[in-house]
């Protein structure tokens, strides 16, 4: 089975967040929540997908499903971060991945070098696979590499996305992208939480700088390049493998238009709009393959993304056909009501 295959379908979350897929935590609706009719799917595009599922592949995935115990289905939605678990408890907690988050680095330090961060995925990867008893699934350590590999010291940092959106030259992030895979690998990680494919319109946000554009057509044209710099072409053999990672497209959907630039805040914008401009970045995303696509912290009209039935399976899953995994930001499905 092939590293693609290996990684589909996987149901993982950042940082100790459930993943979100098709289910979970729910919530009353309002604003624009009407009955999903075709006439209202028009504002998505229609997508053209260039590889398809291997049959082979997803009967092998299906009884590997049906084979894990209840305790093994939990620890795959669970991602732990590398403050907080060492490589001996997954020993004891058939987890599904780690990360790096915020400064979090092997033992506690920086600075670091690549050598001693590759020895601590090795160990971790080694106690996953070393558990007594039940199904050994590799497990997956995922990493902020949003402009370069920019937590270990040493690697090429890159400009930030507001930077490389003037650059107006999406070839240069194909490059910038495969640049950065074959350096996150060398350390050991798996899954790079990038590209941040928001447009940000209200420069009052704090989180301006990680988008490329506030013009939607620069931020679409960027995005299938990014992913497949990390990803490797999308019907290539050595996609995902040797020097390429996986890629998560975030944060969806609408975190670049809140009110007033509100971080986490309410994006108020007609579904019109939210499709044409702040998911602009998607479709190339997903048409290059992208494995990952993250939940937003924002709401749309007073629902919150974690926990939205209609962008996340309607949309995301049903009519674009994203056959990846959705994964939730930072604890974000705590802040959906009746979750914590």
């Amino acid at each position: 089975m092939s590293a693609t295959d290996t990684v589909r379908r996987r149901f993982l979350a950042l940082s100790g967040v459930l993943c979100i897929a098709a289910g979970g935590c729910s919530q009353p609706q309002q604003g624009n929540t009407e009955d999903v009719t075709a006439d209202r799917m028009t504002h998505w595009p229609e997508l053209t997908h260039q590889r398809q599922p291997n049959p082979d592949t997803e009967a092998r995935i299906d009884a590997i499903l049906a084979s894990l115990s209840t305790e093994e289905k939990v620890g795959q939605l669970i991602q732990a971060d590398i403050a907080h678990i060492e490589p001996a408890d997954l020993l004891t907690y058939p987890l599904g991945s780690i990360l790096n988050g915020g400064n979090s680095a092997p033992h506690g330090d920086v600075r670091i070098g690549a050598d001693e961060w590759l020895a601590l995925a090795d160990e971790f990867h080694a106690a996953a696979m070393a558990r007594e008893g039940g199904t050994y699934i590799p497990l997956l350590w995922g990493t902020d590499a949003v402009h370069g590999h920019n937590n270990v010291v040493g690697a090429t940092i890159f400009p930030h996305n507001i930077g490389l959106g003037a650059a107006r030259d999406p070839d240069l992030m194909l490059e910038i992208g495969r640049i950065t895979a074959l350096e996150t690998v060398i350390t050991g990680q798996d899954w790079s939480f990038a590209p941040t494919v928001a447009v940000a319109r209200n420069d009052r946000w704090g989180r301006t700088y990680e988008s490329y554009s506030e013009n939607p057509d620069i931020v679409a044209a960027y995005a299938g390049k990014i992913v497949e710099g990390l990803q490797g072409p999308v019907q290539d053999a050595q996609r995902l493998r040797g020097g390429y990672v996986l890629s998560s497209a975030k944060h969806f959907v609408g975190d670049g238009g809140t009110y007033d630039g509100i971080d986490q805040g309410d994006t108020r914008v007609s579904e019109a709009d939210l499709a044409r401009i702040h998911a602009a970045g998607y479709p190339s995303a997903i048409e290059a393959g992208v494995e990952i696509v993250m939940a937003s912290f924002n709401s749309w009209h007073g629902n919150k993304l974690h926990g939205h039935q209609y962008l996340l399976t309607d949309v995301l899953k049903k009519r674009w056909g994203f056959d990846g995994f959705v994964v939730g930001d930072w604890n974000g499905h705590g802040q959906v009501n009746g979750c914590r």
